[in-house]
């Protein structure tokens, strides 16, 4: 691959051009998050006539190409996160040497959570002129359809994978006011669901969109605690989360009841979350300390004085 590569490399070589000095432009396309006929009349063009692509996916490339009858007259290599430092350095050098440069991934925008970053930050420092072909994005059309605010929101890409570090995120997006957008996998849904229920309480709107525009296309909007029992047998497809911010972030409130603290507690149980879970819920829900809540759930048994 190496070889084949630099054999390629070489045709890009100033040598080659004698007299020309001007830049390529480096042009990230949009690629279609399910349906091939989302794709715009403007990138089936590009690709026609795209001197050089750098695809995620060179196989998901040819199969685009194929469904929008385009033939891909221009160089086609592969960029992905392995390999992202040193293609992005390769593909500075064809567009210093005037070829533009077709940036494309599996699906969606380059940069938004795919390869691409580093060779745009790159090519702005070069001088090198960027531009966008914009098109389908799963971040915007999960926020469409789930039904929560979208005048504000944050995108947060994937979460952290390991519990800890996921739970510091959460818990600094606790009191997050705008909507949440987030990416995950089907394997770790779950999981999450259920720290995000623990985190920023098992009331809290939430929307689980999978496999967007594709023919199993399910958006499954509830509160986190049932979204944590419908995703415990597992969940499939490409997965985007949009979950609802606090309802009033730093706001002052009045103090809930014993009875409707521990009301709460027994709502996040019956939603799926274990006693220590639905209390470290609630306490993140309420601000009270856990020991309040705790407090509060003693005092609701049977037998207990009030």
């Amino acid at each position: 691959m190496a070889l084949a590569w630099a054999a390629m490399n070489s045709g890009f070589h100033q040598g080659d051009h004698p007299g020309q000095t001007e830049t390529g432009t480096l042009i990230l396309a949009a690629a279609p998050i399910g349906r091939p006929q989302d794709a715009s009349s403007s990138l089936a063009a590009a690709l026609a006539a795209a001197p050089v692509i750098a695809a995620e996916d060179t196989r998901r490339l040819a199969r685009l190409a194929g469904s929008l009858g385009v033939t891909l007259a221009g160089r086609v290599v592969s960029y992905y996160e392995a390999v992202e430092t040193e293609r992005a350095r390769m593909l500075l050098n064809a567009l210093a040497d005037g070829h533009d440069v077709l940036l494309i991934t599996d699906a969606g925008t380059p940069g938004i959570s795919d390869p691409g970053y580093r060779l745009v930050n790159t090519a702005i420092e070069a001088g090198v002129r960027v531009t966008v072909l914009p098109g389908p994005s799963a971040v915007t059309a999960a926020l469409a359809v789930s039904g929560l605010p979208s005048d504000r929101f944050c995108f947060e890409g994937f979460p952290p994978r390991k519990p800890n570090a996921l739970a510091r995120r959460l818990a600094d997006l606790r009191d997050e006011p705008r909507t949440m957008v987030f990416f995950e996998s089907p394997r770790r849904l779950p999981a999450t669901l259920k720290q995000m229920a623990t985190a920023f309480g098992a009331d809290r709107p939430a929307a689980v969109c999978r496999e967007l525009t594709k023919t199993h296309e399910q958006i499954k909007r509830a509160p986190l605690g049932e979204l944590v029992t419908w995703a415990a047998d597992g969940v499939l497809g490409e997965i985007t989360l949009v979950v609802g911010g606090a309802a009033s972030a730093g706001a002052s409130a009045a103090a809930p009841s014993t009875g409707d603290i521990a009301a709460k507690v027994r709502a996040a149980e019956q939603a799926g979350l274990s006693r220590k879970e639905a209390m470290a819920s609630v306490a993140s829900e309420t601000g009270l300390p856990r020991r309040t809540v705790y407090d509060a759930v003693i005092k609701a048994k049977p037998g207990q004085p009030s």
